[in-house]
Order: structure tokens, then sequence, then C-alpha cells
């Protein structure tokens, strides 16, 4: 163990040189023997605090405080605390340490938790019961484990190894000042990857996200001839975040208004480490593409919206100072994604994170989606016949495999990729707009030359900013026609309108009205999901909505088509989700010249529960339109089901359409949680139940009745709500289909069954036809996003 010493407070540059080898500290300058305020340590500092864990809006559900040995030898820490005080208080908590550190190797305290945030921490190295404060406070490291009783004069101290005062309150601290003040989202990090110990805690550390180590972990100190991969790491973060880095080479490969894009020309050959990176300027930058450059600036790591969002991180070098050698120079040669190149993993995302893909889990290019497009963060790529698999999307972004999806799994016959239980087809990869404008396109487009770009992350996904022009070339596809029904089928389909009000534009109305009659063939009955009411969005008192329905109804006619009629319940006001005010729900509209018959039982309402009982004819509904359970408290903010009974050609049918809860808060798939959390499933599959029990309630009055469950159920066919809903009592139709047809809807390139029409056992056993019939979900324009499907009874 080395001897302390202290010294004045000496500030080195932002820019300082680290030395890797041990990380030694810049003690031998200026050396005196005591200081008040001066403390230096060449083992072990402390490295980060964070007071926030717990807190509204927090990530972690712990405070903490890690450690850092930045010396070349082992410390035994069995004899050392490491104590808190308050910001102005001189009453101090502690918790006990143990075991050895080795040289560049990190220490975590897990200190007291509070009822939010929504990670753990790593596995702690020690665990103490401190309350923190989330923006002022004191934290010593001290060589033994007796309780300090100090305040302000707690410095010089033979027996504290390390010292940082953090806020703006807080009364002891090293040098000019303390660190910054933190919050529920920054945690106080020192800077040099954990090295950087000038003595005065203003300087030596900022304001970061957290990003806790533990003894696991391995921290590396940068130096001048630092290059891009050593940045970079074959991990999702910098192993030198925080650090300061000098004359980092590279060529400029694009622009941004805020930063730009430069690459290693001299790669190494290890395919797990990026070769490039981006500079954040913060304002328009002065370099030029083809520039060969050197930069110095801070490593950091930057997550799109925001610390405690779901989204990784990109790396960057901030507060750059830059220095062009010379210019024109060429562009290092694109990356291939294919064939020709780099394959990309075509099933597993990933396979081995145990939460936070950041901080668990082995790093495996060649295996997990997610590592595969890191190890090429912020370089130039190839994808070579790249083919459309969803259609442009409002924000400029277009999913697409290369090599016309040869290597994609389970492709359908117009070029969409099918979901299947893990298997979300990491293959796919987003062009964005960042340089060049997206082309409007469909699924099955694609382009007349290599695309060309750079590799970005951004909100749950992986990106490709096509550098150069292109030429997009149409796939051909069109909307596909259902067949037309026999004299004595009877059709019943589902389609979600999509926020459906009298203040749409009458093309939206005239569009869906042509999908139905011309595409759909008019349907006997057809149950609407996201019928808003009469003012839509105005969020008002306005419940009813049969303006609505009379527009649509309206629409169909002056299309060619039949007369319909409707039922529906109206909700109670903003008790149904969706856009604010719109109080969307489920409706029937059905024909009136093809002897469909609603048999009405008046008394269904927004709170009235229907009922099943046994009639003169077998089973019936007390309320018919009515509600399933529209009280129960699984339907708080969702739609509530919609049960109705008709009649055609001396059959007796039961309809339950339904509007399941969203996706929404579900984590994203490229996101740093694997598997990706999906906190939506729960009520979903509570919804799934209640209706499921009610079928079974039908079925125990009538083992043979005709049922048919239908509508927007919000989940995969696989999924364990779709699983629930239909037990042992209805067929989910989508799975009569070839597993590259089961979709109707199409998100960033993932074609996904959301729509399901499922039927009871007798309706299974006889004839029927089913078709997803694809006019929305495909194509860039769009009168809803999801397709409508149908089914041809008798």
């Amino acid at each position: 163990m080395v001897n302390r010493r202290f010294r004045y407070g000496f500030l080195v540059s932002s820019l300082a040189v680290l030395p890797v080898a041990g990380c030694a500290s810049d003690m031998d300058a200026e050396l005196v023997e005591s200081s008040p305020a001066a403390l230096g340590s060449n083992d072990v500092v402390i490295s980060q605090i964070y007071g926030g864990g717990g807190n509204s809006g927090a990530q972690y559900k712990n405070d903490f405080i890690e450690l850092f040995n930045v010396g070349a030898s082992p410390v035994d820490l069995a004899t050392w605390s490491v104590q808190y005080a308050s910001a102005t208080g001189n009453s101090w908590s502690k918790v006990n340490l143990s075991g050895v550190l080795q040289p560049g190797r990190y220490y975590l305290i897990q200190a007291a938790a509070g009822t939010g945030g929504v990670l753990s921490l790593p596995a702690p190295d020690a665990i103490g019961s401190m309350a923190m404060s989330a923006s002022s406070g004191k934290v010593a490291l001290v060589t033994n484990q007796t309780l300090l009783a100090c305040s302000t004069a707690c410095l010089p101290s033979a027996a504290i190894r390390d010292f940082v005062g953090y806020g703006s309150l807080a009364t002891g601290f090293e040098g000019s000042g303390p660190a910054v003040t933190l919050s529920s989202t920054t945690s106080a990090l020192r800077l040099g990857g954990g090295c950087s110990d000038s003595d005065d805690n203003k300087a030596d550390f900022s304001g970061e996200a957290p990003n806790p180590h533990n003894s696991a972990s391995t921290g590396v100190c940068s130096s001048t001839g630092a290059r891009i991969r050593d940045i970079q790491g074959a991990a999702h973060r910098s192993p030198l975040v925080g650090a300061s880095v000098l004359n980092v080479p590279g060529v400029v490969t694009g622009k941004r208004t805020n930063g730009f894009y430069m690459q290693d020309p001299a790669p190494d050959a290890n395919p797990a480490t990026s070769e490039g990176i981006f500079v954040f300027t913060s304002i328009a930058p002065t370099v030029n593409v083809g520039d060969s450059i050197t930069v110095n600036g801070r490593v950091s790591e930057f997550r799109s919206g925001g610390a405690s969002s779901m989204n990784l991180t990109l790396t960057q070098l901030s507060s750059p100072t830059i220095s062009v050698s010379s210019r024109g120079n060429a562009l290092p040669a694109p990356v291939v994604i294919g064939r020709a190149g780099r394959m990309p993993p075509t099933t597993i995302i990933d396979d081995d994170a145990t939460g936070d893909v950041e901080t668990s889990g082995m790093f495996d290019p060649a295996t997990d989606g997610i590592d595969f497009y890191e190890s090429l963060e912020a370089m130039l790529v190839q994808v070579n016949n790249a083919v459309a698999v969803g259609p442009t999307n409002g924000y400029g972004e277009l999913p697409v495999v290369g090599d016309r999806g040869a290597n994609a799994t389970v492709p359908s016959s117009r070029r969409a990729l099918a979901i299947r239980p893990g298997d979300f087809n990491p293959e796919r990869i987003m062009v964005d707009d960042v340089f060049w404008p997206t082309p409007v396109a469909n699924v099955g487009d694609r382009f007349s030359a290599p695309l060309v770009g750079i590799i970005d992350s951004s909100f749950g996904n992986f990106k490709l900013g096509v550098t150069q022009p292109n030429t997009l070339l149409s796939g051909g596809i069109t909307r596909e026609v259902t067949e037309e029904a026999a004299a004595n089928q009877l059709v019943v389909a589902t389609f979600n309108v999509e926020n459906l009000d009298p203040g749409d534009p009458s093309s939206k109305f005239a569009t869906l009205a042509d999908l139905i009659v011309n595409n759909l063939r008019s349907p006997d009955i057809l149950v609407l999901e996201e019928i808003q009411d009469n003012n839509g969005p105005t969020n008002d008192s306005v419940v009813d909505a049969s303006q609505t329905f009379a527009a649509v109804i309206g629409a169909i006619v002056a299309t060619g088509g039949p007369v319909y009629d409707y039922r529906q319940v109206n909700p109670l006001d903003d008790t149904n989700g969706g856009e604010p005010g719109g109080n969307i729900r489920v409706g029937f509209i059905f024909r009136t010249d093809r002897g469909i018959g609603f048999i009405d039982r008046p008394g269904g309402s927004a709170t009235a529960a229907t009922t099943v009982v046994s009639g003169a004819g077998g089973a019936e509904l007390s309320f018919s339109p009515g509600l399933v359970d529209p009280t129960q408290s699984v339907f708080s903010g969702s739609r509530k089901p919609l049960v109705g009974e008709f009649t055609f050609a001396g059959h007796h049918l039961f309809l339950i359409g339904n509007h399941f809860n969203s996706k929404g808060g579900d984590d994203p798939l490229f996101g740093r949680i694997q598997p990706p959390t999906r906190s939506s499933e729960v009520q979903r599959g509570q919804q799934a139940q209640i209706v499921h029990d009610f079928v079974g309630s039908i079925l125990t009055v009538d083992p043979n009745a005709e049922v048919v469950v239908l509508g927007d159920i919000n989940d995969f066919q696989f999924s364990s709500a779709v699983t629930t809903l239909a037990g042992a009592l209805l067929h989910p139709l989508i799975n009569t289909l070839p597993e590259s047809e089961r979709y109707s809807y199409v998100f960033e390139g993932n074609a996904q069954a959301l729509d399901h029409i499922l039927v009871s056992n007798k309706l299974f056993n006889g004839l029927f036809s089913y078709d997803v019939v694809h006019v929305n979900a495909e194509f860039a324009v769009q009168a809803s996003d999801h397709d409508p499907q149908l089914v041809r009874l008798y």
C-alpha cells in the first residue's frame, strides 16, 4: 500500500494525458505536507457518486458509490470504509469494505433504495443503508472503520484516502469547489475513466448519466495514441467514458448539424470494435467530408430520449478540439453487410444478457444482432440489393434487408418479414434521412444501386444514414382484393379504422369505403375499431358517435356499396384510452340487404355488464348490444369488449368485438434491456381471460353455440394473451395461414399479427375460408395502419 501525500490544488487540463500503466496520479507535482482541502491517492479513488436512486424519474432503484483502483498493485480493503454525510452535516454513516481490489478494477457500494427506478444495480461488492442526497452531500473513502466527526474540517486526515463533496451546498470538498450538483438522472463521474485526480472535486468530476461498475468490470485510462477502436471497445459503452483523449486520428465521413462522423483509415483485424465515432460539436462543424484530422476530446455516451430511456447510448467525443492535416482524402471502404461481407444474425437479437446489455451478458457480434450493429457503430457500411420490408414512415425511416432478402427468415410472398417466436428479424436495418431524403417506399420496393451510409443508433433502432443518393424501383405490390362470397356464405370482418371521426377529411372516409366495398367486397358484418365520438379529439363531454357511423355508412353507399346499419354502446367520457377526447370504441356495422338480423335486447350501457342466460332457443345475452365486464379494472383506460347477437339463414351467431390495450410502454426490441420487458402484456392477458371466460359462459349453456371473437387484440398469435383468449374454446384463424403470411400490421419492418379472428368449435369444424386482406400495412400511403381480415362462414 502506498503512502498518502498531500498537495495544494493543482488543476490539470481537461485534455491531460493520463498514463495507461497503473493510471498513476499527478501527485508528484508541487508536493507539500498538507493542504486544507486537497488529497491525492495513487491507488483507490472515489470514481462515481449517485444519490438519486429510487427517486421519481430515476433509472436505478438504489443510490451508489463507485471506487476505482487507479494504481498498479492490489489493495486490501478489509479495514476500509466508505462514509457519507449530508452537505452541511457532521453526522456520518458508513459501510465497511472487504476483499482485495485489483488494479484497474471498480468496486460498487450499494446504498439506500427508493420507491422509484426501473433497474437494479449490478451485483454490489458492498451493501449499505446510507440514504444519500440526490443533489448535495459528502463522501469519504477512509482506511479505517471509525466514524468521522467533522463537517467542513475533515481534511487533512491521515485516514482519509479520498474525499468528494458534491453539489453547491457541500461544505467540505477537495480543491476549489465541490463537484457538480446532481439529480435523479445524473451522477458525479470522475473524468479520465475514473483516473483524473487533480485534488479538485470541481475540476475532476462531471455530471453524467449514472453508469455503475462492480469489481467484475475493468477500467482503462486514456492516453495519447488512443485509436477509435480503443474508445469504442468491444462493448455497448466505451471503456473510456469520462476520459480525455488526445490526437485521435480519423477521416471525416459524414456531417450533421451538430457534429460529424469520423473513421480510422487504418483499422485493426478485430470486427468486434468499431472504427467509427461521432464527434459532438454542438454547432455546425467546420470540417468537410474527406478531411484527415486528429481530435482531442472527452469520451461520453449520449442516450436518445433521456437518461432514463431504454434506448442504447451512442459513444461520442464531446468538447472537441480538431486539427486538419489534409483534405480531399479517399474515404475508408465501407463494410458490406450481407453475403459479400459480414453476415448479420437473422434470428437472435440477444440471448445472453440478464437485463441491461450495457452492464451484463457477453458481447457477441457473430450471434447477437444488437451486438453486431453495435460493432459497426458510426462506421461506413454498404447494403447490396436492398429491398424494403416495411413502408417509409413519417420520420423518414425505411426498414430494409440486403441481398433481396435471400438470407431473411420467413419472407412472405410480398417481401414482408413475418415474426415468429424467438425471431424478430434482426437482419432488418432502418434507412434514415440524416443526409439524404428517404424515398416513399412500399414493401417490396428495391434500390437500383448499393446503399452506402453510416450506422447510428437512436430511439430503439440502429439506423443507416445513407450518404449517397439512390434510385428506388417499384416492387410492384398492389392492394389485395378478397374473393367474392357465395350467396349462402356469411362474411364477418374486422377493421381498425385508426381514430376515425367526422372531422377527418372526406378523402379518408372515401378511401375506407373504397376498401370496404371493392377490396373486402362489402362484408355482411364488420367490426370497426377506433371509432371516435362526433367531435373527435375535442376533449369535452361528447361521447355519442352517431355522426361518425353515419359518415362511414354514407361513404360506403356513395362508393356504390350497400346500406349498413350499426350498433354500439357509448363509453363513459375519457375512460377508453386512445387519443384524448376521442372516446374510441368498438362498433358493429351490418348489411340490411342480405337477411342479416340483429337481436336487440335493450339495457346495455357503459357500466352494465352483459351476462349470458338460458332462453327458449338456448344461450342468449342479457343485453345486445352490450359490454363485457366494463367496470373491471383491467379495462380501465382501454376499450370494453362489445358483444351482440346476429342471425343469418337460420344461424344464431354471437360476436364479440375487441380492442385490447396497446403495446405502449414496452421496451424496444433493440433497447438496452434484453430480453425486452413487455409490461403491457399483463393487462392484455387479464383482458383475454375475461373474454375467454365470457365465451365459456355461452358455451356452458350451449356447447354448439356459434361464437366469433375478433378485433384488434394488439398481440401476436404466439403471445400469452392470444393463447389465453383461445384456451380450449376458440381457434385463432391466423394459424391456418402459412407462417410467412401471418400478419396484419407492419412495424419497423416486422410484419406481425395484431388483429385476429377466433371461432368456436362448431364454426371451426364447419366450412369456412379466412383471409387477411393486405391493403394498408405494407403501403406508405395508408387509410389505416392495420390490414382488415375476414372469414366466410357456412
